[in-house]
């Protein structure tokens, strides 16, 4: 690591930024401590960077009565010097940074024992050291200011929807996701939480005949299932008519299952989802259920692991350029209601909320008497949306022989 630091120091920029108490020469060992010198006394000569071919014949040139076993070690010392690449300016300047804190660490400590030891009676050297490293003991920065042209931000506001929505009363307040976006959908059991993905990246218009590779990861329900709704989705049939249409059916569903991978994973965590999305790079990955994933050894509570899960979930959208749909049961609370809000997720009433890109919550009517069905309105609830700002609700249709959701 010196080597690349004194690779780094070559540089007259970030030397300038650097030198004197910033860069103690008692950062580095004994030789390259002499080298470091020889760099020191060509900053103060010439006004511009240095090769270490440069440094070389002037440290050869200033010691002139090296023996030739020094001479040879020192070479080969510069040889490696030479093979270093310098490191990154910024990556130099915060490990340049946390050495000096160090040393002055050392420094404070060590005066510390003294005092404690009663070599010493009064803070007048503690005063020295902190007069001496005041401006020093903070760093300065070389930021690079994130580009906010008009150009660069237009074209970032169109990346926010990579990925369309296909259904048309969501469409029109969320128009999509992108890489690195977690998505949480939350909604009561036997509401439509499988067919509201299905319908979202098989159903026509969907990610997939967009071009995304989608992967669905579920541990809820087995993958014939999970993938029936997909089949019945792609093709608008139910899974009668499926069985009376194969041929017609086949030709549907073809070039939507070709960007659709689907794995059952009961028993799996975060970790293994991790290692899914670096080897198969999806552009969609869904978790059915989310919260099923999460690992809760060394956790006091379930919302602190659910939370962890979440953080680790949307790590996993940015890390791999991916979004990430999590799915997730709701409390009872929301049972037969229309209207839902971030505290009616189960387990967990804020902390997954808070790493969410968009929450979707998924309502609908209750059971009304006598009827033999329940009503296929479902209401899409935006609850949180940092894509848009949009929140409230839509109201559209889940087709339960096709698990289409349609406005």
């Amino acid at each position: 690591m010196e080597l690349s630091l004194l690779r780094s120091l070559m540089d007259k920029p970030f030397y300038d930024d650097h030198r004197g108490a910033r860069c103690p020469d008692r950062l580095f060992s004994k030789d390259v401590r002499k080298i470091k010198k020889i760099v020191d006394r060509a900053m103060d000569t010439y006004t511009r960077t240095v090769t270490p071919d440069e440094v070389e014949a002037l440290f050869m040139s200033n010691n002139r009565t090296l023996t030739t076993a020094q001479k040879q070690a020192y070479s080969s010392l510069f040889l490696q010097i030479k093979k270093e690449k310098p490191m990154g300016s910024d990556i130099a300047q915060e490990v340049l940074s946390k050495l000096f804190q160090q040393v002055v660490g050392e420094d404070i400590a060590n005066l510390g024992f003294d005092y404690v030891n009663g070599d010493k009676t009064n803070l007048e050297a503690l005063r020295n050291i902190l007069e001496q490293y005041g401006d020093d003991f903070t760093p300065n920065l070389n930021i690079e200011w994130d580009d906010i042209t008009i150009e660069t931000l237009m074209a970032k506001a169109e990346l926010e929807a990579k990925w369309a929505f296909n259904i048309a009363p969501v469409t029109r307040k969320v128009e999509g996701v992108s890489d690195g976006q977690l998505i949480e959908v939350g909604a009561r059991p036997n509401t439509g939480k499988t067919s509201f993905h299905a319908s979202l990246i098989a159903s026509p218009g969907g990610f997939a005949s967009q071009g995304a590779k989608c992967i669905v990861l579920c541990n809820e329900e087995p993958t014939h299932r999970v993938g029936a709704r997909y089949l019945t989705a792609a093709c608008g049939m139910s899974a009668r008519e499926v069985r009376d249409n194969m041929q017609k059916a086949k030709m549907m569903y073809q070039p939507v299952m070709n960007n659709i991978q689907i794995k059952e994973a009961s028993g799996r965590d975060m970790a293994w989802v991790e290692s899914v999305a670096k080897t198969y790079k999806p552009d969609i990955l869904v978790l059915d259920m989310g919260d099923k994933f999460a690992t809760t050894s060394g956790f006091a509570r379930q919302d602190e692991a659910l939370k962890a899960n979440a953080i680790y979930a949307r790590q996993i959208a940015k890390t791999h350029e991916c979004a990430v749909f999590y799915m997730s049961q709701l409390s009872a609370e929301a049972e037969g209601r229309t209207q839902l809000n971030q505290s009616m997720m189960e387990g967990s009433r804020t902390g997954k909320a808070a790493e969410a890109d968009l929450m979707i919550l998924i309502g609908k009517s209750p059971a009304v008497e006598g009827q033999d069905e329940d009503s296929p309105l479902r209401h899409i609830n935006i609850v949180k949306n940092k894509l848009t700002g949009w929140h409230g609700m839509v109201n559209c249709e889940l087709d339960y022989l096709t698990a289409r959701y349609e406005g």
